[in-house]
């Protein structure tokens, strides 16, 4: 089983900088491309941002700049500095991971259990 905890979720105000941090463990034997989703109220989920295991980042169109993803495969953690944030950047951010894991290994989908952002003055 893979746990991906999740933190630095919080209330700021607009033009302000958050940074989130996503840490996994549990029965891993590789992990692939990590990232960070978000849904906000009322809408599906979206990609923020995601980092493959050699270093190659994806960001989506609505951040234009703000945002920058990172991991250290040696701790098994991804990162999300965020910067300029905007008040319809309010939603819950979760924490993905492509995962190798299990005994006969196996390919998985991890999820962290959501961390909220709040921006607003």
């Amino acid at each position: 089983q893979v746990q991906l905890v999740e933190s630095g979720g919080g209330l700021v105000q607009p033009g302000g900088s958050l940074r989130l941090s996503c840490v996994a463990s549990g029965n891993i034997v590789s992990i692939g491309t990590m990232g960070w989703y978000r849904r906000a109220p009322g809408k599906q989920r979206e990609l923020v941002a995601d980092i493959t295991s050699r270093g190659s980042t994806n960001y989506a169109d609505f951040e234009k700049g703000r945002f920058t993803v990172s991991r250290d495969d040696v701790k098994r953690t991804v990162s999300l500095q965020m910067s300029s944030l905007k008040p319809e950047d309010t939603a819950v951010y979760y924490c993905n991971a492509r995962v190798l894991t299990g005994r006969i290994p196996f390919e998985d989908d991890a999820w962290g259990q959501g961390t909220q952002v709040t921006v607003s003055s």
